[in-house]
């Protein structure tokens, strides 16, 4: 199990969020709560690997959407839905879809923990670079496009000086497009930055 991997709670009721995050948390695992699907996917760039457990059941846009909504920006975070006992034909549904197991509410801690056990290992053995280049994608859509062009000269290897002559900017123009790019990158370092971008296939300028 990937010691930085983090369980991505996704629910709706409070109640629920706080008990499986204190049961998730007391067993170990790193944690990150989210209040419906779409707060989920808002912060999807930044978010650390790992996998994903989610009510199927949310208001504005539920389970199964948000699979179809992952699998189609290349997002392979095993997922595992949890249901009422009237949802177990979309629990079915979500399994036919991609979903990893299913638990249905009320549930034994020990089995969700067994549950997220193996998903996280099942990340750690077929998922971590696909998911890692699929992350590195989004993160690259939501560069402006100076950005982008401030991240191509990085990529070649120019200071900032250089780069501001080459777009026709100041040093310190592109100092604070810099700044925005590797924070939407979620980058520390310009070494950590290159890696990231050579990862996703982004080749430096000639």
């Amino acid at each position: 199990m990937a010691s930085d991997a983090v369980v991505h709670l996704i629910d709706d009721d409070e109640g629920v969020r706080q008990a499986v995050a204190f049961l998730l948390s007391s067993a170990g695992l790193a944690v990150r709560v989210h209040e419906s699907a779409v707060g989920f996917l808002e912060v999807l760039p930044t978010l650390q690997p790992g996998c994903i457990v989610s009510d199927v059941r949310m208001p504005g846009m539920d389970g199964l959407e948000l699979q179809r909504r992952l699998k189609s920006l290349g997002i392979k975070l095993p997922m595992i839905i949890m249901t009422g006992h009237a949802d177990v034909s979309l629990a079915v549904e979500a399994m036919k879809a991609g979903a990893v197991d299913f638990i249905e509410k009320p549930f034994d801690d020990e089995l969700i923990l067994s549950a997220i056990r193996a998903a996280l290992d099942l990340y750690d053995r077929t998922g971590y670079r696909e998911t890692e280049i699929a992350q590195t994608q989004v993160k690259l859509k939501s560069l402006t496009a100076r950005e982008r062009e401030v991240l191509d000269g990085l990529l070649a290897g120019h200071p900032n000086k250089t780069i501001a002559y080459d777009l026709g900017l100041s040093a310190r123009t592109v100092e604070v497009h810099r700044a925005s790019l590797m924070t939407k990158m979620g980058a520390t370092s310009l070494s950590e930055l290159v890696r990231m971008s050579l990862v996703a296939g982004v080749l430096p300028s000639e």
